[in-house]
């Protein structure tokens, strides 16, 4: 924070009635023993303009000096510097004030006070500037966490969004209102399926991690829908090995390969065989999803993909593989994941 941030933000401080209260009832007992054991008639004025140095140097030195925001180099010169200015201050104020004025002893000015003193700005600036320091790391962090609690929920809408094709949903409600007048029965199945997946991603978004069973759920769910468009253009065959309840992996993070399956296989016009095979591999889960159609490379601009391969280093790190591979005019998507789960504490 630039100094005059901190003089500005420090008298802000100071002011609220919290800390300004106590100061009054502490300079005033100072001041009433000024008066009361000086002689000269300029004392009290002294006493305050020693109050209000001590109240507004003291802390804003001991801030501009050891900011809460960041790690302090040399601290042991910084602490000699902030001791410089005390002294420097009290010498000022009883030494060299009352003697251009030709003013007498007073208790503050006094010998015996100049160490009292001293410590008081010492003391007092560490105390002061600290609690500011503080609260106002205080309020940065609970406004950094606010905007942190947007962006996340900004990402959570963003996934949200990502996860379902706008092209296949747009397709899909027009397809229903067509059944709506034809085929009142399959349009009643297509909604109910289509809220199940909108269902399932509105949960998903809000969790860590998922069973892997739930995501194949999602994309069986995903499959089916497009079936129902056109029950003729594809197949599913599921190889699925045993206990994926127990393999917890992030939500959805399977369901744009299953979209891209569809988007460029059988969406595409490329019929045949989509084929899902999940089976353990040592202490990975081996994950293959295969669609009819010739893969041609990443496709510019291609957002899917890449969110994905994001996600999974946040969640595994390196553990986790992703490979799209052709093999013939099939297109195959291999993924490796760690069968314990995302690392603890990851949300992705």
């Amino acid at each position: 924070m630039a100094r005059g941030g901190v003089i500005s933000e420090t008298v802000k401080a100071l002011l609220l009635p919290r800390r300004l209260i106590p100061i009054i009832l502490v300079c005033l007992p100072l001041l009433a023993a000024q008066g009361s054991l000086s002689q000269d008639p300029l004392a009290i004025p002294l006493g305050l303009a020693t109050c209000i140095a001590f109240v507004g140097i003291a802390p804003v030195a001991w801030r501009a000096l050891f900011p809460e925001d960041r790690e302090v180099s040399l601290p042991l010169l910084r602490l000699l510097a902030y001791a410089t200015i005390g002294v420097a201050v009290v010498a000022l104020l009883g030494v060299v004030i009352p003697r251009v004025l030709g003013m007498g002893t007073t208790f503050l000015s006094s010998r015996a006070a100049i160490g009292v003193t001293v410590a008081l700005f010492l003391v007092g600036g560490w105390g002061l500037g600290r609690d500011v320091g503080l609260e106002a790391s205080l309020v940065r962090e609970k406004a950094r966490a606010a905007a942190f609690a947007r962006e996340a929920e900004h990402a959570q809408l963003m996934a949200l969004r990502a996860h379902l094709d706008p092209h296949f949903l747009f397709n899909t409600l027009n397809a229903i209102a067509e059944w709506c007048r034809a085929d009142g029965e399959t349009a009643e199945r297509a909604v109910l399926q289509l809220s199940s997946i909108l269902r399932a991603i509105l949960h998903g978004v809000r969790l860590p991690s998922w069973p892997l069973s739930d995501e194949l759920e999602l994309c069986r769910t995903l499959f089916s829908l497009h079936q129902m468009r056109d029950p003729a253009a594809f197949t599913v065959d599921w190889q699925l090995g045993e206990g994926l309840h127990t393999v917890q992996v992030p939500p959805m993070i399977l369901l744009p390969l299953a979209e891209n399956a569809m988007k460029h296989g059988p969406s595409a016009g490329h019929r045949g065989l989509v084929r899902v095979t999940v089976q353990h591999a040592g202490a990975h889960v081996r994950i293959i999803l295969e669609n009819p159609g010739i893969y041609r490379g990443p496709r510019e601009g291609s957002e899917g993909v890449p969110t994905v391969q994001r996600r999974l280093a946040l969640a595994y790190g390196e553990a986790a593989t992703l490979r799209i591979f052709g093999a013939g005019e099939r297109t195959s998507v291999e993924l490796d994941l760690p069968a314990g789960g995302p690392q603890a504490g990851v949300i992705v």
